[in-house]
């Protein structure tokens, strides 16, 4: 198989490559190295499978090419997390939008169908209360659209896009609103929780909550992520599908900071944080975030095998090793 990852040397797209390199498929990922790092595909440079272009989606002049050599797209790139989010937020709108309209026109005229996977985010079903999310949710968007909506706003766009090529143009497209990800990789610059607190609690610095810290949230491994993306992939219709993928167990963020003191054996302190004193400037949080996994178990045979306790021990065993290095 022919396998494009747009954004492949981000967290989850340097799995992606590290999962179909390992399955013996044809891997060419392009990045333009603003969120993702080389560091992550660095191991696979060499690899007689792998290719890597630095380019930006947005300008690449190879793309419509490289989009009909492909079997599967993963179109992972975008500005992501909150303080990027918040830093740029018509970058955001810009690039999330533009970037996924012109891969779905390229995979339109190339003459050929891929098989198309577009990451969303759990951030378009906004405030909705303390619910399991399913994908049939009214998605509800703050009036005046704050800074942190855009990104939202920007993802439902694209899955406005992704729908509407699969109906009019007959290409697969699997849709993946992605539920806090974690694992290897992972960093804490733009605001990703758990690598922040790992990383805290093993320098013995204070572990920052923002806000009271009984927000919910519910965390999946990468390494299950991935292998649930290549079964949508390839079961996604041609009318298109929106799916959850995700992990339906609950935690506090406070709780998830004490767990990450007990796994780690910190003697590290809590340090709460109001929204303000965190980001600069007023923040709308979600007080409840977990999905619905109806439709994802419906369309796939994997069950997640990382629990939250096993990715933590994971993560903090791989950080120790590099601080001591």
């Amino acid at each position: 198989m022919h396998v494009l990852i747009t954004g492949g040397a981000g967290f989850i797209g340097s799995h992606l490559v590290e999962y179909h390199l390992g399955r013996g498929d044809h891997v060419h990922v392009v990045d333009n190295l603003s969120t993702g790092s080389r560091k992550n595909i660095l191991p696979y440079l060499e690899h007689p499978e792998f290719r890597f272009t630095q380019e930006d989606v947005l300008t690449w002049s190879d793309l419509e090419k490289t989009v009909g050599w492909a079997d599967r797209i993963y179109h992972m790139a975008a500005v992501v997390g909150v303080f990027r989010v918040l830093e740029a937020p018509i970058q955001v709108l810009a690039t999330n939008i533009a970037a996924c309209e012109r891969l779905l026109r390229a995979a339109a005229h190339c003459g050929w169908r891929p098989q198309v996977v577009i990451a969303s985010s759990s951030e378009v079903y906004g405030p909705q209360g303390r619910i399991a999310l399913h994908e049939e949710l009214p998605l509800v968007i703050t009036p005046g659209a704050p800074p942190r909506w855009n990104y939202a706003i920007s993802k439902l766009a694209d899955e406005a896009f992704g729908i509407s090529f699969a109906r009019q143009h007959d290409i697969p497209v699997a849709v993946v609103r992605l539920f806090n990800t974690v694992g290897p990789r992972q960093t804490g610059r733009y605001g990703m929780v758990v690598p922040r607190f790992v990383h805290q609690a093993l320098r013995g610095e204070d572990l920052t909550i923002f806000g009271d810290g009984q927000q919910t949230r519910s965390f999946i491994d990468v390494r299950d992520t991935v292998i649930f993306l290549d079964q949508l992939a390839a079961r996604a219709p041609h009318e298109g599908l929106i799916c959850n993928v995700g992990h339906d167990a609950e935690i506090t963020i406070e709780a998830l900071a004490r767990r990450v003191l007990e796994r780690s054996n910190s003697s590290s302190r809590l340090r709460f944080l109001s929204y303000e004193e965190a980001y600069g400037q007023v923040y709308e949080d979600i007080p409840h975030r977990c999905p619905s996994t109806a439709r994802l178990h419906a369309f796939t045979t994997h069950r997640p095998t990382w629990s939250l306790d096993a990715t933590l021990d994971d993560l903090i065993a791989r950080l120790r090793i590099e601080e001591e290095g």
